[in-house]
């Protein structure tokens, strides 16, 4: 008898132990990999919602949805409509800037800045995918980064957010304030006078820069407001003040700051830099995590594949959050007790990954377009995605017929199969490697001289112009074009039978296409595009698959 209980108690030991690995999921970061910057994140139920910036893009602001903080799948964006807003005139790091979402009473929000246009605004929708509401404009709320806190105990909303410096005198460059309005969320008006909670930062002896993206939440009685501090890029940290009353006085951790990566050798392998613009949320695990911008550059402060979300384990210590002090690298991987939950049909979102559109069903979500969308000037169909050829280009600030989507790795690929008979000179199709309207490479397929080819071009430094790099001859038919990025070298190719390729340059430079180069916020796209570069024309281009690779070592 007692040994029949041993072997049950042995069986029941290994089922335990099975389900308990099955159990564990491994965050592998980025957990959205690619330009997905200033993440917000907002739990309801067993659901996780993200929002990203998207600046001149269009559609703005995708709406990303989890269950696990792991498995990402795209199941909206807030700005879908040109009614909404569109951001025509507008450079690619410009328009909407920081958004964050909050729910309360059955409906989410969805606060952000238009940085030339419309400031602050809020939008609502009852489902999280939307549709959601026309912006309300907030004109009060002068600055950037507001987001909402919903007092349960009170019933009362309060949005907080970057502001000047007082009476508009700043001490020294970058010398900000956080300030906060209360907030009348069934009319979406502010009520009453604003009032500064933080003055330059942790310490303003100190010269802080740039505190910016608030956020409040409440633990024991705290009221813990956080935000980043030192800017966005290489000195990004996150730090953390608390009070018991919602109005202040904060007062400053003295662990400051709870994250950033600052302080560790520039020369680490694969680093993981300008870590910051975090957001604390409740994992389902019952752990605490925090997601947050971050930049892999491939060398000093280079990178192509702009801000993307990172996520690492917090640990409340008497109260006050603590993530990656600054001692310590954030990590690639983080093992938890999370169950797994994958997206059925989403588009992989982290780790190494390949995969082909093929355009049969329209676009996916993730499609952007430059400043608005022209549903006149393209299809999707059985026989691809169709573009009219505009005679917008993408060194201007239009909406030129252009479709991209993210370059996601710092070792990728894109290709695609282009049907395309160019009548004139002036007409152009293929694809595009592209930062903003001053740093891209174009491999197009044209005609000169009667002659059909594909032409290179790469755009000149903050200039309309373009410079050409090479030709190939080829035949009015089938036609395959390749770009590759590894870290700072991009490679262009060509084929003519889907097979074997012939190199028209190598060893191009890839910094042309860095945040740094560019001196914007956002990173690179691969994209389909067609032009008649000023003219009319009733030419089009299909493309009949976009494929996508991208393999880095450290994701593996």
């Amino acid at each position: 008898m007692l040994k029949t209980i041993a072997k049950i108690c042995k069986i029941i030991l290994l089922v335990c132990s099975v389900n308990v690995a099955f159990a564990q999921v491994t965050l592998t970061n980025p957990i959205l990999i690619g330009f997905y910057p200033d993440p917000s994140i907002v739990k309801v139920g067993a659901d996780y919602y993200s929002v990203h910036s998207t600046f001149s893009y269009f559609p703005g602001l995708p709406i990303m949805h989890s269950r696990d903080l792991k498995n990402w799948k795209q199941i909206g964006n807030v700005i879908d409509r040109p009614s909404q807003m569109d951001f025509m005139g507008e450079r690619m790091s410009r328009g909407l800037f920081a958004p964050a979402i909050t729910y309360y009473k059955g409906i989410y929000y969805v606060t952000c800045t238009d940085i030339d246009h419309d400031g602050n605004f809020v939008v609502t929708a009852t489902n999280p995918a939307g549709p959601y509401s026309d912006p309300v404009k907030l004109p009060q709320v002068r600055g950037i980064d507001p987001s909402i806190y919903f007092d349960d105990a009170t019933d009362k909303a309060y949005v907080v957010y970057n502001s000047d410096a007082p009476d508009n005198k700043p001490l020294y460059p970058g010398h900000r304030t956080v300030q906060m309005y209360e907030f009348d969320y069934k009319n979406l008006k502010v009520i009453g006078e604003k009032k500064q909670l933080i003055n330059g930062g942790v310490d303003i002896t100190k010269k802080p820069v740039w505190i910016e993206g608030p956020h409040i939440l409440k633990r024991n009685d705290w009221y813990i407001l956080y935000c980043a501090e030192g800017g966005t890029s290489v000195n990004h940290s996150q730090v953390a003040l608390r009070s018991k009353d919602i109005w202040g006085p904060y007062v400053p951790y003295e662990g400051n700051p709870v994250l950033t990566q600052r302080e560790l050798p520039a020369d680490r392998p694969n680093p993981i830099t300008s870590a910051g613009h975090a957001q604390f949320i409740e994992g389902p695990d019952g752990n605490w995590y925090s997601i947050f911008l971050a930049v892999r550059p491939y060398v000093g402060d280079y990178y192509n594949t702009g801000r993307e979300m990172f996520i690492a384990p917090l640990n409340w210590v008497n109260d006050w959050p603590m993530i990656e002090h600054g001692e310590k690298a954030i990590e690639y991987k983080y093992q938890t007790n999370i169950k797994e939950v994958k997206q059925k049909g989403a588009l992989p979102t982290n780790g190494n990954f390949s995969y082909t559109m093929k355009f049969k069903k329209g676009l996916d979500l993730s499609m952007m377009h430059l400043r608005t969308v022209d549903y006149t000037s393209f299809k999707t169909s059985k026989k691809g995605l169709t573009l009219n050829l505009k005679p917008e280009t993408i060194s201007e600030q239009g909406n030129p017929s252009f479709v991209a989507k993210r370059q996601q790795h710092m070792n990728s690929t894109a290709e695609i199969e282009l049907v395309f008979s160019p009548k004139a000179e002036n007409e152009k199709a293929g694809l595009v490697i592209f930062q903003d309207e001053s740093h891209y490479y174009f491999l197009a397929k044209s005609i000169k001289d009667g002659q059909t080819q594909v032409e290179l071009y790469k755009s000149v430094h903050r200039k309309k112009d373009v410079e050409l790099i090479n030709t190939l001859p080829v035949n009015d038919g089938k036609l395959v074009l390749r770009i590759t990025n590894n870290a700072d070298k991009c490679h262009f190719e060509i084929s003519e039978d889907g097979k074997d390729f012939k190199v028209l340059a190598k060893d191009q430079d890839g910094k042309h296409l860095s945040t740094k180069v560019s001196g914007g916020f956002i990173g690179n796209v691969f994209a389909v595009y067609a032009t008649s570069n000023g003219e009319k024309s009733d030419n089009k281009a299909t493309f009949k698959y976009l494929k996508y690779s991208g393999e880095d070592a450290v994701l593996k």
